[in-house]
């Protein structure tokens, strides 16, 4: 039954992307509201969160040792390229796709697991994340309505159908959560939370990144809401189209793994 509602919920994705009028992943810097008033509040409660919980543990995260910090971005980063991987089969992008390889196989073998990156030296570039968002945008499919989500922050319906679509393509995920794999590698050393702790490590390490130019954000807007949703539609425009990133001093992340906006 389950697998019949994945499939289900595959076909439902697709077929927005099908019939979407827009061919082109043409993406302008701004999107409709939906239920602007939620989101509003919705942002001051994630604000309240942050200060309560994702800033401390950012900061405390921060305290470890330079080169601890470093392998653990490497390595879940390292973990994350399988679905940027993904995403570069789907989109049509086979040298990005060869890169996304390349970097993985260089940095998980020499690299000891992913610890170190001797793939940028070798000449293997690191780039920008993919995911199923910036899939349906490369397919054509429209932004949608902006909103906020509890924890997950800001979003547009096609970048919230991506979230549920990276569920079904992310190979880190069905390691770890398809009992089939026991066989092969033992769910005793790979199990589901074992997803959990890397994605909430991924959040973590890039919180700890972004906390002086969130912070100026937050100091500096005269409406941080707006900015939020400005600076969120820019990134996933700019991302989709894979121009360079204009916002040099923030780091290059997903914005769907920020727990603080």
């Amino acid at each position: 039954m389950l697998k019949r509602l994945k499939i289900l919920a595959t076909v439902f994705v697709l077929s927005l992307v099908v019939y979407s009028p827009q061919l082109v992943a043409d993406e302008r810097y701004t999107a409709n509201e939906c239920f602007e008033k939620f989101s509003r509040g919705t942002l001051k409660f994630n604000q309240g969160l942050d200060k309560v919980i994702f800033k401390p543990v950012a900061k405390g995260y921060r305290a470890l040792p330079v080169p601890i910090r470093s392998g653990t971005s490497n390595f879940v980063g390292n973990l994350r390229s399988l679905l940027t991987f993904t995403n570069n089969i789907l989109q049509g992008d086979f040298r990005g796709a060869g890169n996304t390889a390349g970097r993985f196989t260089i940095n998980t073998t020499v690299g000891i697991l992913g610890i170190f990156d001797p793939a940028s030296k070798m000449g293997f570039e690191k780039k920008s994340r993919e995911d199923f968002g910036q899939t349906l945008g490369v397919w054509g499919a429209d932004s949608g309505c902006y909103f906020v989500l509890p924890v997950l922050g800001p979003t547009t319906m096609r970048d919230s159908l991506g979230l549920i679509g990276n569920v079904f393509i992310d190979p880190v995920y069905h390691l770890t959560h398809n009992s089939e794999t026991d066989v092969v590698i033992g769910n005793e050393n790979l199990s589901e939370h074992n997803y959990y702790y890397y994605k909430g490590t991924d959040a973590v390490d890039f919180r700890s990144k972004n906390i002086e130019s969130i912070d100026s954000l937050e100091k500096n807007s005269i409406d941080f809401y707006a900015s939020v949703k400005s600076l969120y539609l820019q990134n996933r425009s700019q991302k989709i189209s894979n121009s360079p990133i204009s916002d040099k001093g923030q780091d290059d992340s997903d914005w769907e793994e920020i727990d603080n906006q």
